[in-house]
């Protein structure tokens, strides 16, 4: 149905009622996006929920705080019958492992510390799966994430959740401007995550005291190097401790057991200082350790960028602004500087400690809420 200017917009932006309004919600089997269907549904909207079969799920029916499988689909599912609207599950279990873990395989056994679910949103959930939301003729799609979308003198913006805590932003900094038009989050204003549970129970939903999700979906109990061993045979071949000037002190159990900032578990006894992870070298198989300080980071190489701000990337100015460059970590100024449309120099005004390649490095806006968009950090940081 075409919009009527006559009408007011209605919660999702649409000026049309939300009968004739299709939306297609993103459901993980959680509690978040459970209750984003059963808001949208209860407040009359077209709400067909969509579920992702990523992994096999016969391996995971016992598995408790992934997503995406077994128990999930089947908690989804409930949630659609208990609200009267249409469940469908994918099988995107190959689109899955060549988009996201084969990657998160190959990043590891490179030295590397990826980070999954940021490639699972930009790959799958927020390509392909808004590909078929839009096969559906829905006129929006709706998710989970805590993070909002606020419409500026430019067009969509996203902008950090209002509680920091439940606060998404890190994950989702690749949304591009395109996909940006057509997401709809509408969890991203609560100001915590008991109002979420709260609504959860209004509605009757037995997810409500559902346990969050923790662990990477794939990896479980967060052994990412067992996971990598059924993967990539042979990457846990044994190697050698090193300092920075390349003198031998211990013996590893391989590269993929080890990452940029670790102390504990390297075996290396006896010394009066305590040594961190610097550097992997996965080509001589060598664990290099250091000093505290030579964690120490200023200069942060950034590519694969995905700009959020207005004008085009590349000719922008050098700009202040804040930098997350670890999903646990607050946000810290630094100055970007444009190389080319998706390369930058981060300068970061104070050093941080354990910058690793294959994290992602998220752009906030000095003073507001706005994501400025982000990119890849890769080679060694100085």
């Amino acid at each position: 149905m075409a919009l009527d200017d006559t009408l007011p917009l209605n919660s999702l932006g649409f000026a049309k009622s939300p009968a004739d309004t299709r939306v297609v919600v993103a459901m993980s089997g959680g509690v978040d996006s459970s209750v984003v269907a059963a808001m949208l549904a209860e407040e009359g909207y077209d709400v067909v929920g969509v579920t992702l079969q990523l992994y096999d799920h016969g391996a995971a029916l016992a598995k408790k705080g992934a997503c995406c499988a077994g128990q999930d689909i089947h908690d989804a599912r409930r949630v659609a019958e208990a609200m009267g609207f249409p469940h469908y599950v994918l099988d995107y279990e190959n689109m899955f492992r060549e988009a996201v873990i084969d990657e998160f395989a190959d990043a590891y056994l490179a030295g590397a510390t990826p980070v999954p679910c940021i490639r699972c949103n930009e790959r799958v959930k927020f390509k392909d799966l808004l590909a078929t939301a839009r096969d559906l003729d829905a006129d929006c799609m709706a998710t989970g994430h805590y993070i909002q979308r606020k419409v500026g003198p430019n067009g969509p913006e996203l902008h950090s959740a209002a509680d920091p805590n439940r606060d998404q932003s890190y994950f989702l900094f690749s949304t591009t401007p395109e996909q940006l038009e057509y997401l709809r989050f509408p969890l991203g204003h609560l100001a915590s995550k008991a109002e979420t549970r709260a609504l959860a129970a209004k509605y009757g939903l037995s997810v409500a005291d559902k346990p969050d999700s923790q662990d990477i979906c794939f990896v479980p109990n967060g052994n990412y190097a067992s996971v990598i061993e059924k993967l990539r045979p042979g990457a846990a071949d044994p190697g050698q401790i090193v300092d920075m000037d390349g003198n031998v002190l211990g013996e590893h159990r391989g590269v993929i057991h080890y990452t940029i900032g670790q102390r504990r578990g390297l075996g290396i006894g006896g010394l009066v200082d305590p040594l961190y992870v610097v550097k992997l070298d996965p080509e001589t198989r060598h664990v290099v350790v250091g000093p505290k300080e030579a964690l120490a980071t200023r200069t942060v190489p950034v590519r694969e960028i995905n700009w959020l701000g207005d004008g085009p990337f590349e000719g922008q100015p050098e700009r202040q602004v804040l930098v997350r460059i670890r999903s646990t970590r607050p946000p810290r100024p630094a100055v970007i500087r444009p190389l080319s449309a998706t390369e930058a120099e981060v300068e970061l005004m104070d050093p941080e400690e354990g910058v690793s390649p294959g994290q992602a490095c998220v752009f906030y806006e000095d003073g507001t809420s706005r994501i400025l968009g982000g990119g890849w950090i890769w080679r060694g940081a100085a």
